[in-house]
Parts: structure tokens; sequence; C-alpha cells
């Protein structure tokens, strides 16, 4: 039997479509996108909103320098449009949004620290609506990791992943509230594992291409067995807003680090004392090494761990308690986690030669810089007192020695309630008075724990030592 073009071409076509959707439910991957929906609706419910309120201080303005029929009146109107010369000081109400994740049933979340950072008051607002206040356990702003705690039970709890086990190409799901829209669901794939980012020495950053905006921030990033990954930290952008390049925070460097937050309220870290940099293949070749690897040491800090080892400028580290490091970056990463006063083993090439030196690893000090302002541990050297709106600081033993006392507390940091009194930052708190007892200030547990029985708008006496001389200082009104 002939067939005619025309038969023929309607035969082949009908053989090429019976083929190819046999073919096609052979291959899930050309079917189409994936399907998010059930992984929304069952992992959504361990997302949180965040909002945050912060108490902004406004100084008082100088009065016009003109009267106001003078021409450049209305010059300086238009240049202070909100806070006109002549003004007097007073607060002022700044909010801010984030999400978060739950990561115990009792009500214990993670977020960014940047998210929380200097909040008077955080929010926390479940998918089931209900609302709650939270407290700042410990915040670490090296990894922008903070751990949040809310008075709640029964709470659902976010199932973890290994981010080791993630593909580059592999599909991921972001959860959130990107400019206060909550529960909002975005997709896209791993993009790069391990990023290194300026300024950012702590984290191995998963790099994404899901569209995460402001409001993101916190919350969890997931993969396609509804598990948390990481934490969308960070975007990479030249307008404000998404722009294709997405960054995530590890889920074990979270979990590592809200471990020592909930144990401490602080993160303790390894450090050496060395600056470096990268070994380029110029350099590889002139150290005489085979391939561009490791940490070239650029400085020793005198007296650190590093010197009193025998580390010199110029070494270039290859292994460090027995990691490798292939590239100048991992090095810093692998040092915080040291354990500080363990003995290490680091292998350097040093003069086309391969050593060995022991060392002892020192403790990296806290960042000197603002802490979350909400109840609980700060992520610092100081710690909170909530009730007196004040952020305070243990005497080291020098301190004492050279001040002649046993105890004290320095103040730190100022807040909302204490501003009212006669306090400044670098006062030191000797005791707290209460109905003619004097209590020697140890620490910041016990000053918490007096206060706590006291009723609200209760007043405070403390003794101050305020260089050579001691004062009596009192608050009133305190809050809870």
């Amino acid at each position: 039997m002939r067939l005619d073009m025309k038969s023929l071409f309607s035969l082949l076509l009908l053989l090429f479509y019976a083929t190819g959707a046999t073919w096609a439910e052979t291959q899930p991957s050309l079917r189409g996108l994936p399907d998010f929906a059930d992984l929304a609706e069952q992992e959504g419910q361990v997302v949180v909103n965040i909002s945050t309120t912060q108490i902004v201080r406004r100084q008082a303005l100088p009065a016009f320098p003109f009267n106001e029929n003078d021409p450049m009146s209305e010059l300086f109107r238009r240049f202070f449009p909100r806070g006109m010369p002549g003004m007097p000081g007073g607060e002022s109400e700044r909010n801010s949004l984030g999400s978060g994740f739950i990561i115990s049933s009792d009500g214990y979340i993670l977020t960014n620290a940047h998210v929380v950072d200097g909040a008077d008051a955080i929010s926390i607002r479940l998918n089931d609506r209900r609302e709650f206040s939270a407290n700042v356990v410990g915040a670490d702003r090296r990894t922008d990791v903070a751990l949040l705690k809310i008075d709640a039970s029964a709470l659902p709890v976010a199932r973890l992943g290994n981010p080791d086990k993630l593909r580059v190409g592999e599909w991921v799901v972001a959860i959130g509230s990107p400019f206060g829209f909550e529960n909002s669901v975005t997709a896209g794939i791993v993009s790069a594992k391990g990023r290194a980012l300026p300024q950012e020495n702590y984290v191995p950053f998963i790099q994404t291409d899901v569209p995460v905006n402001p409001g993101n921030s916190g919350g969890p990033l997931f993969n396609m067995d509804g598990e948390v990954v990481g934490i969308n930290s960070q975007i990479y952008s030249r307008s404000g807003g998404y722009m294709g390049l997405s960054f995530a925070i590890p889920i074990d460097v979270a979990m590592e680090v809200q471990a020592q937050l909930r144990a401490a309220g602080r993160v303790s870290r390894g450090r050496i004392g060395v600056m470096i940099q990268e070994v380029t293949s110029e350099l590889a070749e002139s150290f005489g090494l085979e391939k561009p690897m490791g940490a070239i040491i650029s400085s020793v800090e005198k007296g650190g761990p590093a010197a009193e080892a025998g580390i010199e400028a110029g070494d270039v580290i290859l292994r460090f308690d027995d990691k490798d490091i292939t590239r100048s970056d991992e090095l810093p990463r692998i040092v915080a986690a040291s354990k500080p006063g363990s003995k290490v083993k680091v292998n350097v090439w040093r003069k086309g030669v391969n050593r060995e030196i022991t060392l002892t690893v020192g403790e990296m000090q806290e960042e000197r810089t603002p802490a979350p302002r909400s109840g609980g541990r700060a992520p610092r050297a100081e710690r909170e007192t909530p009730r007196l709106g004040l952020s305070v600081s243990e005497l080291s033993a020098e301190q004492r020695r050279q001040l002649g006392v046993e105890n004290g507390l320095v103040i730190e940091e100022i807040r909302s309630n204490a501003a009212r009194a006669d306090l400044r930052v670098g006062d030191i708190i000797l005791a707290v008075v209460q109905k003619g007892v004097s209590h020697e200030a140890k620490s910041v547990e016990q000053i918490n724990k007096l206060l706590a029985p006291l009723g609200k708008n209760a007043n405070v006496t403390l003794l101050i030592r305020r260089g050579e001389q001691q004062i009596f200082v009192t608050l009133k009104g305190i809050g809870d």
C-alpha cells in the first residue's frame, strides 16, 4: 500500500505524540516545575512573623537663626520637614519587620540578629494568628543569628536538614514576610555553596536565586523534603531589592550558634592572632607551592597565640586541627570553631619545608557594639537589666584591682526608663538599696533576681561609683 506525503506525515505525527507522551511520563523533571503546595501547607506553620519597635530619642534642635518673615526661614523649613529647629527633644517609635521559625515546641525561635538589633519590644505572630511578646536569649552579629523565646507550648517545630547534602541546582523554597506580606512562598535553586562574602568570615553561605526581599530576613530556607537547610540572611543588590542573588546561613552553623546562646547568652570563638591573605598563583610560585592553597600569614600579633607557638609572617597554613585549608577564607571559620584553650596541630609551609607546630587557641574578644534591646542575654560581654533599662557588664579582675572594689557592674548603655535618671555610661553600680538594706552588685543574674519581685512603677536606688566619687541615684517607676 502506497502512502501519499500527507498520510505519511499524519502517521508520523501520531507516532510522535504517542511515544512522546509515554517517554515524558518517565521523565518527571520534564513534566513542569515541582509542586510546592504540600511543602508550603505543611511547613508554613513553623514560620513566624517578627515585628520590632525601637524607641528613638530626638535631641532638641536649636532655634531658627531667622525670624518668620525672613526669606531664609522658608529655606530652613524645607531642609527640616520632620524636626523643625526650635522643637524640643522627645521620643518616637521606629518599626521593622522580619521572619523567623520555631525550633522547639516550648517557644524557641531562630531569626537574624539584624532583625532584632536595637529593638525595645519584639512581637511574634504565629501562623495561626496568635501573638506573643519575645525576649532575646542571645544574638551573634558575626554570624547574624539570634535566638528568641516566647512563652508558649505545644508549638509546631521545624524539621532540620543537612546543608552538606545540598547540591548546586537543587530546588529550595523560602517562606517569610517580604514587605510584611506574611507566609509568602518563593522558590529557586541552589546557585553555589560555601560562598564567602566581604566582611563575612564566619559563615559559608548558601547562595540561591530564590526571590528574597526585606522582611524575608530570618526566615527558613527549605529543601524539597520540607527540611530547613538555612536561614535567609541577605541579598546582593544595587537597588535595595531582589536582583537574583540571595544568601542563607547553613542551618548547622546556626544551630551551633544557638546552642551557645542558649547555654551562655554569647558565643565563644577561638583566635590565633594573625592577619592572612589569599594565596594567588603568583604567590604560590614565589613560595614554592605546587598550586595555590592554604592561607598566607601577612602579620602576627605580638604576644598572641600564633606568636607564642612560633608561627611567623610569611608562613602558609595548609592544615589546622587536622582540617585542610584549601582557600584562605576557610581558616577564620575553622579557627573560630576551635575551643579556646585547646591545643591544635598546625601544618605550615615555611621556606619550602612543611612543618608541624602545636598551638594553644586563644579566645576572641566580643564586639563592643550595641546589643539587641529586649529582655534576655545580649550577644557580648554586656548583659541586660530589663527593669532598669541598662546594659551592664561585670568588672574584670584587673578593673576591680584598679578600682579597689570586690564587685561591681559597669554601665555600657542607657535605655528607656534609666535615661530619666542621673546615670552615665561608665558609671559603676556598686549596690542596690532596698528598704534600707544594701545588696552588693555581684552579677547581672543577682540584680535581676532582686528586682523581679518588685511591683510595677517601683522605685530603685543604686549606689554608683563615678570617678573618685560615690553617689546614690534613684530610678523612679521602673518597668515590668
